[in-house]
């Protein structure tokens, strides 16, 4: 399959869980405290709720938290554009005719719901690694209906990370994936760049598998788009790409990168104009406190970020232009964000052909580059 004479390999296309995934996946011993899924009218509901019914993975300012909105013209528009598929329960044959629909050749499938089930502070480490191991065995699953086109991101939970580790090579040695993600968003008090999460990074490097970080525009750990409460347009505005941008941050500049020359980085649905000057912002501190604070780094951070990090474009981001200019394109990859409430669904694929980029800078961003990161031949 080809759009417009161009393969397609979405880096970040989403699935949407079922609401007893959990329920159903989990081990035994800890069905009982299990997050259910709700359902209303709305056929992208993406709540969760503890058994006794306070909502799960929200964070509350002043005991309330707006969400998004049950109203308004992307509610309906997304209501009409997704029913049939919620109707059809999201499975794996809506997932591959989506992809048709788009052109899409090969996606690698991050969470919906998944995405906030590790996203409260300070969780028992045993249960959430048993939601993390639930999540994998419910995703291998889906992807066995067409496992040449449907590729998975395993979900780790670092609140042990021993239990990070031993779910990370179950997930590329036993359940095939092609990579595994994490928040950026920061919920056990330790910044990617500490020496806690060493062992990870030296088995992502043994393993050749790349993390996606993802993050997602609600969580039950501050962010940045709280201060915004209760206005949702403002929150999702800066939610993903501002936690984004610190954990790039933090891997960049914080050592990570050149501790581990083999760790391949993405971070995904959170646009990619910003990287100009963010780049540029890390370099000038390196250059002038980097004897101090930053001993382990030989070159520039944004040396490390052009040899092992890719961030995903969005399909509209016409800003694009001016990364490339200032880092070329090897870095950049492409995103549908389906079926979330601001993904281009069914247009996305054609939104970024339309953009005022070369043909060859099209070709490597939906394909190439993408292929590179998650090994795809």
């Amino acid at each position: 399959m080809t759009k417009n004479g161009m393969k397609v390999l979405d880096s970040d296309m989403h699935l949407m869980e079922p609401v007893d995934l959990w329920d159903r996946y989990i081990d035994g011993k800890f069905k009982a405290i299990a997050p259910r899924g709700l359902t209303s009218e709305n056929v992208r509901d993406l709540r969760m709720a503890h058994p006794d019914g306070r909502a799960w993975g929200v964070y509350r300012a002043n005991g309330a938290r707006s969400g998004a909105p049950n109203r308004g013209q992307n509610f309906t528009r997304n209501q009409g554009t997704y029913r049939d598929h919620s109707e059809r329960q999201w499975s794996a044959e809506v997932q591959l005719e989506a992809m048709d629909t788009e052109g899409i050749d090969v996606a690698v499938l991050y969470p919906t719901r998944g995405l906030n089930v590790l996203s409260e502070p300070h969780m028992e480490p045993e249960f959430a690694a048993a939601l993390a191991r639930a999540y994998n065995n419910w995703l291998y699953d889906f992807c066995a209906k067409d496992p040449n086109r449907l590729l998975g991101a395993g979900m780790l939970s670092t609140f042990a990370i021993d239990d990070a580790v031993k779910e990370a090579k179950r997930c590329v040695k036993e359940l095939g994936f092609r990579a595994v993600f994490l928040r950026s968003n920061i919920l056990n008090d330790r910044n990617w760049h500490d020496d806690y999460y060493e062992p990870l990074w030296n088995t992502l490097e043994e393993l050749a598998v790349p993390v996606g970080f993802h993050e997602s525009s609600s969580s039950a750990g501050r962010q940045t788009g709280d201060w915004f409460e209760p206005n949702f347009m403002l929150r999702r505005a800066v939610a993903q790409p501002m936690e984004q941008m610190l954990g790039l941050v933090a891997v960049c500049s914080g050592g990570v990168l050149a501790r581990h020359p083999k760790l391949r980085v993405a971070f995904l649905e959170a646009n990619c104009t910003w990287l100009p000057w963010l780049l540029w912002r890390l370099d000038e501190g390196w250059e002038r406190e980097g004897d101090v604070w930053a001993k382990d780094m030989t070159m520039k951070p944004s040396d490390y970020f052009k040899r092992q990090v890719f961030v995903s474009v969005e399909p509209d981001e016409a800003g694009v232009k001016y990364v490339i200019d200032y880092i070329g394109t090897d870095r950049l990859v492409f995103s549908t964000d389906y079926p979330h409430g601001d993904s281009k669904y069914p247009n996305a694929v054609s939104s970024f052909l339309d953009l005022k980029i070369t043909d060859a800078d099209k070709r490597k961003i939906l394909w190439d580059n993408c292929a590179e990161f998650y090994k795809v031949v």
